[in-house]
């Protein structure tokens, strides 16, 4: 996505930090997880793609330390300024668009950005390219088509109108060229472009604290776009935002999938 596209969820916004925070809560844990098992070590190389916030950029600094380098790009780096210091490098970069922003990478990571990059193929093929023989690939996208719900268990006018307002959100999604169903592909993407050991998981958060900060943060934050389109009123989205803020609902993220593979 470029900055030109009128991308839905700009990071300039004052709701973009609270959304990078419960991702953050939500999906850090998962993250880490599995570029540990990848084997990070002090002195790789890492390339962090559309980074948006800091806290993964911030995580693997610490991991591959003074030795090590981490370049951290998106196509808006505003948030990015706290760790623009060695071993970290931000750079304003377009992946789907502009060439690596180097080689011989031991890790590229990319969290919840090809699913809305318009020529996903090239940027995934961009990031591979990247990497050195041996280099790990780590891509994790939601699959909201997966499961399309805000409140699963859909009881009560309340869960009704969540999750009417979600597929709302997610048609504005699909109109900007997002991939609503990208995630479930991972795994053979990886496979066809010549990754060995391909592995992959899935996580479905719901029914937390970060879970309520997301959705509220979100909906604050798409309200115009909500009412240009004439998929809600005003007063339907201060009735969700109450009803979110009561905390009664329970509410889910898209379903996160995680791939992983090596470059032969």
């Amino acid at each position: 996505m470029t900055a030109s596209d009128g991308y839905l969820l700009d990071n300039r916004q004052r709701e973009a930090g609270e959304r990078f925070d419960a991702f953050a809560t939500l999906f850090d844990p998962t993250t880490f997880r599995h570029i540990d098992a990848l084997g990070i070590e002090p002195g790789w190389r890492c390339w962090e793609v559309g980074a948006g916030g800091t806290s993964v950029v911030s995580w693997l600094a610490r991991r591959v330390g003074p030795d090590g380098t981490v370049v951290a790009t998106d196509i808006d780096t505003s948030r990015l300024a706290p760790v623009d210091q060695p071993p970290v490098e931000i750079r304003t970069h377009d992946v789907g668009a502009e060439e690596p922003p180097g080689e011989g990478f031991d890790l590229v990571h990319a969290r919840l950005v090809l699913v809305h990059v318009p020529d996903r193929a090239s940027a995934l093929t961009s990031m591979i390219r990247a990497l050195k023989p041996g280099g790990r690939l780590l891509v994790e996208d939601a699959d909201p088509a997966l499961q399309p719900l805000t409140c699963p268990d859909e009881h009560g006018p309340e869960q009704r109108l969540a999750n009417r307002l979600r597929q709302g959100f997610r048609g504005l999604l699909a109109e900007r060229g997002a991939d609503l169903s990208y995630g479930r592909r991972l795994p053979r993407l990886l496979r066809e472009a010549g990754l060995r050991e391909v592995e992959a998981d899935g996580f479905f958060p719901m029914t937390s604290s970060a879970c309520v900060a997301l959705e509220a943060a979100t909906v604050r934050q798409i309200r115009g776009r909500l009412l240009d389109a004439g998929l809600a009123t005003e007063e339907e989205i201060d009735r969700h935002l109450a009803n979110v803020e009561a905390g009664g609902m329970d509410l889910a993220t898209a379903p996160m999938i995680s791939a992983w593979g090596r470059k032969a």
